[in-house]
């Protein structure tokens, strides 16, 4: 008997458990100042334990007590003690719709509230508390500091993003490539283009935009065009820095990138303390980054995308593989090994090999999925005006004004830097390689980035999502309430070509292929600053082990922080590149001037 009773015993939180708890506080922490919320406000009420039906609707009528609580809530959230059942968390759920439906007179779908009902990460046990909160949204800081960035730099260097965008076709065309002098690098215009696009048309383009527009309706698609085009100023303003200040060792290696450019460009202006700082600053969350947003995120999307057309990953568990077994799937770590194993023949290889695969696998997934984006809108061209009706109305929904407004500008502009990456410093790096006598000139192929990869495959995902209704129809909701972009995606697209999907997944397993081997090179270019080229091996070990581990942990809180990490990048690189766009602004006069004279000629 009491070796039945010691059985029944809970065993206790596992290794993944506490990961998972352990990183939601980072999580916390690290939020509280990158994604401080300017403007915004919560308000609280609270209950002993986990609240019935009747304390539920109590909670409520305590937040209208509050003369200064306003009713247009960007969201509403109702935390449960750890060890809620799930049968009563939707209980509960559906006790808070009643309630706050019955103090409203409208239904939080018909309103521009969001709502989740969710369990507090940790350990079950006795106690705990039930906490009802409402939050009107303002701007995460480091959305704000992204936004006021963009448009600082697009004035500053007189719209670069529109006078340079020809100029930078040429270029990558190799109009302007001298056939007897490249000038020092390692890689071309187009490899250069191909490597850091490969870390940008991503995931970001497929789940990114989905999560976008489930989390802020169809409008988030008018901001994150919006984003795309201030950012291409400022992916030129940071790859001309990576060029003007990168290292050439004596064996032709690049050393280049942001840390490059805080640190010895900022050393010139008599800023030597703050620009090591920074420099250091900004390496650390590049790792960070790379193992999260650009390494394990990767890794979990593609393989929720696959497995509905890869049955032997969704199969029953089988005593070979229980030890890897968790909520994500039994089969799931043999994608895993897989992806890790095919990464490690890349990188292995630097930055070389890296533009070589890049430059083949860039074209063909962006060909691939955008002609079958085009296929669908090509199919529905009478809906095409509607759905930009909607975006445009969603994009300045006076309904939602006192949160929704921000709300969906926010997300507009998160997922749209998540995804371009411009005004983060990473793509400087691989920019920086390039063979090219002017360094503007690198930065002006650099602006095209923010364009191909968000105003064109972005807006594409995002009509496709919008005309077939994807984003509201119930019967996806189970995509959005898990945040399953690259699912509704494909559900979207499954809607026009059912047989897409599977297309897609391989698109999916591309993009992600070629954004994490991108992420590897700029996480092992911050290593190699931080503590050498020799340890070099040592960051490649880790990286293989996170791409490994992306596949078998099922944590949000894990791939949110790579998010943190890759967004906060934007502090140190957009300080230090304000400090120093002056420089970048002479340059690209002078750069102009020579072009339109005839000094600078074209070759083909």
């Amino acid at each position: 008997m009491a070796e039945t009773a010691r059985e029944a015993e809970p065993s206790g939180p596992g290794l993944l458990d506490k990961v998972d708890h352990a990183t939601g506080t980072l999580n916390g922490w690290i939020g509280s100042v990158f994604f401080y919320d300017v403007g915004g406000k919560t308000h609280t009420s609270v209950a002993d334990g986990v609240a019935d039906e009747a304390q539920v609707s109590v909670l409520v009528d305590s937040l209208f007590q509050d003369a200064s609580f306003d009713v247009e809530v960007a969201a509403v959230q109702l935390e449960l003690p750890a060890g809620t059942t799930e049968d009563r968390r939707a209980a509960l759920e559906s006790a808070l719709r009643a309630a706050w439906s019955a103090k409203t007179g409208t239904s939080v779908e018909d309103s521009s509230q969001s709502m989740a009902v969710k369990v507090a990460a940790g350990p079950a046990g006795a106690g705990g508390k039930t906490t009802l909160s409402a939050k009107r949204a303002g701007i995460p800081l480091t959305v704000l500091w992204l936004i006021l960035g963009a448009v600082y730099f697009t004035f500053r260097m007189g719209f670069i993003n529109l006078r340079g965008f020809k100029h930078a076709i040429q270029v990558v065309q190799g109009k302007y490539d001298n056939p007897e002098s490249h000038g020092a690098g390692e890689v071309s215009h187009f490899q250069a283009l191909a490597s850091a696009l490969s870390a940008t048309v991503g995931l970001g383009n497929i789940a990114g935009v989905a999560i976008a527009i489930s989390l802020g309706g169809p409008g988030a698609t008018f901001w994150m065009i919006a984003a795309g085009f201030l950012g291409m100023s400022s992916k030129f303003v940071e790859c001309s820095l990576g060029q003007k200040f990168r290292q050439v060792r004596p064996d032709g290696r690049v050393m280049g990138g942001a840390m490059y450019y805080l640190s010895n460009g900022l050393k010139e202006k008599g800023l030597g303390g703050l620009g090591k700082f920074l420099a250091v600053f900004f390496a650390i969350l590049c790792i960070g980054g790379s193992f999260g947003g650009g390494n394990t995120f990767q890794v979990n999307q593609s393989l929720n995308a696959l497995k509905g057309s890869v049955s032997f990953l969704s199969p029953k568990a089988t005593p070979i593989v229980e030890s890897f077994a968790t909520a994500a799937g039994p089969n799931n770590w043999i994608y895993g090994l897989i992806m890790a194993v095919l990464v490690g023949i890349v990188i292995l290889g630097g930055i070389q090999r890296i533009a070589a695969t890049a430059e083949k696998i860039v074209p063909l997934m962006c060909g691939v999925y955008v002609l079958g984006a085009l296929y669908v809108l090509f199919k529905n061209t009478a809906h095409i005006p509607d759905a930009l009706g909607t975006i445009f109305a969603g994009a300045f929904s006076a309904k939602a004004m006192y949160g929704g407004f921000l709300g969906v500008l926010v997300q507009g502009f998160k997922r749209a830097a998540f995804s371009n990456e411009a005004g983060v410093g990473s793509a400087a790096i691989a920019h920086s390689a390039a063979k090219t006598p002017y360094p503007v000139r690198e930065g002006i192929v650099a602006l095209l980035e923010p364009f191909i990869d968000t105003i064109v495959v972005c807006t594409m995902t995002a009509l496709v999502i919008v005309i077939t209704g994807a984003y509201a129809s119930p019967d996806y909701a189970e995509f959005r309430a898990n945040a399953d972009g690259a699912g509704l995606t494909a559900a979207a697209f499954s809607h026009e070509m059912p047989w897409f999907p599977m297309v897609l997944s391989a698109a999916v397993m591309l993009f992600a292929f070629s954004t994490m081997i991108s992420w590897s090179y700029y996480g092992e270019r911050c290593w190699a600053y931080l503590f050498g080229d020799g340890s070099s091996i040592i960051y490649r070990l880790l990286f293989l082990a996170c791409t490994f581990a992306g596949s078998i942990v099922t944590s949000m809180n894990v791939l949110e922080f790579g998010d943190l990490m890759i967004l906060g990048m934007a502090f140190p690189n957009i300080l230090g590149v304000l400090i120093l766009s002056g420089g970048v602004k002479n340059d690209l006069d002078d750069y102009m001037g020579k072009l339109k004279s005839g000094e600078i000629r074209q070759y083909k």
